[in-house]
């Protein structure tokens, strides 16, 4: 068995779907204006984004991206601290790991 698609409900669809794209490098695959979209990762795993008025995923709640490397996972963190992100650096937990609040109301782990 495959594990097919995850749908999020995000209260911010298009910073969501840019977000996504920038920071993991994930394809849009249909857009319906600013309430819906399809993106797919290089494995073809699909997230799909819903438009909701409320979010409130519980607080352990997150998708994680695994990365190939360290390096890459301290990559990541730069960028996103360089655009502003309030992430802590990444540190020794069941991975080298660190957590960003994501646009639309989700946290993303990033691993490796």
């Amino acid at each position: 068995m495959k594990l097919n698609h995850l749908n999020l409900t995000v209260t911010d669809v298009k910073a969501a779907r840019e977000f996504l794209e920038k920071y993991f490098h994930l394809k849009i695959g249909h857009l319906r204006g600013d309430s819906f979209a399809v993106l797919f990762d290089d494995d073809g795993a699909v997230i799909t984004l819903m438009k909701g008025t409320q979010v409130s995923y519980p607080k352990t709640f997150h998708i994680g991206f695994i990365q190939e490397s360290e390096e890459k996972v301290n990559q990541i963190n730069q960028r996103l601290k360089d655009d502003g992100f309030d992430v802590e650096p990444p540190q020794r937990l069941h991975g080298w790991t660190f957590y960003v609040n994501a646009p639309g109301g989700f946290t993303v782990e990033v691993l490796c």
